[in-house]
């Protein structure tokens, strides 16, 4: 039986396998030389698609950026930016590499550009100036990014947070650090399961955007 036909080499395929390299293995694992292994291809093949490695990790961005739901301009403001930073919340759990490198590079890829073109078309429309909706959508997206980053990197995972909380206890005197203790004791005891809430963040920033709109009646 003869064997089956690889699909073509093309940037998209290449950008595609890269960041599925990436998410099984972390972008340190990610090389010119095991991206072609991947492929089944000669390195020197995927630059007749991609530049360099910087052109590579400029395209992953791009297609990261293309995963995440666009707000949809002409409704309710608040609903569109809660579901644009929830998906992207999500992409960038779904690809934990994906944030340092969004935040670090400055590509002009397509998804890119209709992700923040998208972003202040709805801020704009929604009554707030240009150095307004400049700022708040960079506050959002600050606060997107760094709770991925402080999610994927938190040293406790959830359900030791008791057990860690109750562990810290004797190193908080309650006499020098009485709030640091008594919030300790809660998750200790169970009363409070010190979760980190994206929504609880998230809505503070809306509100704070609404109440800055309709400031100006």
């Amino acid at each position: 039986m003869p064997s089956p036909r690889r699909a073509p080499l093309s940037r998209d395929r290449i950008l595609r396998a890269a960041i599925k390299l990436a998410d099984r293995h972390g972008l340190e694992a990610l090389s010119m030389r095991r991206l072609a292994t991947t492929l089944k291809v000669e390195a020197m093949s995927l630059y007749n698609y991609v530049e360099n490695k910087d052109d590579l990790l400029d395209g992953m961005v791009d297609v990261i950026l293309g995963e995440i739901m666009l707000p949809t301009r002409g409704g309710d403001w608040k609903a569109a930016m809660r579901a644009r930073a929830t998906s992207a919340l999500a992409v960038m759990t779904t690809h934990p590499w994906a944030p340092m490198l969004v935040v670090s590079r400055i590509s002009v890829g397509p998804n890119r550009l209709s992700y923040i073109d998208a972003t202040l078309g709805t801020l704009r429309e929604a009554g707030l100036s240009w150095s307004e909706t400049d700022r708040a959508w960079n506050a959002m997206d600050n606060y997107i990014y760094g709770f991925a980053l402080q999610q994927q990197n938190f040293p406790i995972n959830p359900e030791d947070y008791a057990s860690a909380a109750a562990s810290y206890l004797p190193m908080l005197p309650a006499d020098l650090y009485p709030y640091m203790y008594e919030l300790s004791a809660r998750v200790a005891d169970g009363s409070y399961d010190g979760m980190h809430d994206f929504s609880f963040g998230l809505e503070l920033i809306l509100d704070g955007l609404e109440r800055l709109r309709n400031a100006r009646g």
